[in-house]
């Protein structure tokens, strides 16, 4: 696990745990005129490990390296503002997937934890199952989840898995330079459907939102968009209901949220938003596909 914000490794010395660190009693001198380091009490681990207070996003002082135009940057935004707003960052645990927006993990004050390919959700099974008062969470992309790892995610589902799982779907592999995935729509050209996708041939896009709603473990799915503020302001209720999904315990929570990539979709980043508004949207519909009936009894109440 990469714990951010630590400001030494620790070390496993003979059974006993070890960490020099700065402002802490200084190690007696062996004979031989080496320091020997001191085991470390458990307040003063509190202190070393505590995640600094820089709040949950820290964007580079330049732009992003993502494409311009892509939608991932934004999506990730959402997530850091609602662990702040949640107070949930202390306790998170962000299991990534494998795609060009894994090095955002990079702008996220979270502890991580990087999975093989499709396989983030048995990854965040392990971690919720051994630390359940942990704040779990995957994000993938639709090549690592749907094309990768699709039966993973839906097993989570089935059996319930109380973490929550974000999909970042652009339709394209992005991070091998915009070949065909499980949702790249059909007559889309991609660079491995340079003619288009052919039903006949790859079969239709899937619409993993709907597949999760079907499963009794889920207790939320929902599918949104980054391409305009009042989608972002939506989508954001989605990824919050999900996330209160997990704290109350229900069970398996889901939000698809559709991005936009310019460059995989051979366009300008300006035309980028108007394609998914016009195109996208039109198969995949937005909307909350699943909603536990204590959620609405919590938003009846507030």
């Amino acid at each position: 696990m990469q714990r951010r914000g630590s400001t030494r490794q620790a070390q496993h010395k003979c059974g006993m745990l070890h960490l020099p660190v700065e402002g802490l009693p200084s190690s007696p001198v062996s004979p031989k005129g080496k320091r020997r380091e001191m085991p470390v009490t458990k307040e003063q681990l509190k202190k070393v490990w505590s995640l600094p207070n820089k709040g949950s996003f820290q964007p580079p002082a330049e732009a992003h390296h993502l494409c311009p135009g892509c939608g991932e940057p934004a999506a990730y935004r959402l997530v850091a503002e609602l662990m702040d707003e949640m107070n949930l960052r202390e306790r998170a645990v962000y299991v990534a997937g494998i795609g060009c927006y894994n090095g955002l993990g990079g702008y996220l004050n979270i502890d991580q934890m990087k999975a093989l390919h499709g396989r983030a959700p048995s990854v965040a099974t392990g971690v919720k199952r051994m630390l359940p008062d942990r704040f779990v969470f995957t994000i993938q992309g639709d090549g690592d989840l749907v094309s990768e790892g699709l039966a993973e995610a839906l097993h989570c589902a089935a059996r319930g898995e109380k973490f929550t799982t974000i999909l970042v779907n652009n339709t394209v592999n992005g991070e091998t330079g915009g070949h065909m995935t499980a949702t790249t729509l059909v007559g889309q050209k991609t660079k491995s459907t340079l003619q288009g996708r052919d039903a006949a041939v790859h079969g239709g896009p899937m619409k993993t939102a709907e597949l999760i709603a079907q499963l009794d473990g889920a207790a939320y799915s929902a599918r949104g968009s980054v391409h305009s503020p009042v989608a972002i302001n939506r989508t954001k209720r989605m990824i919050r209901r999900a996330f209160e999904a997990q704290e109350q315990k229900l069970g398996f929570s889901f939000v698809e949220i559709l991005t936009m990539c310019p460059t995989g979709w051979f366009m300008e980043a300006w035309e980028a938003p108007k394609y998914m508004e016009d195109v996208m949207t039109k198969y995949f519909t937005l909307g909350e596909y699943k909603v536990h009936p204590l959620l609405l009894k919590s938003d009846a109440a507030s």
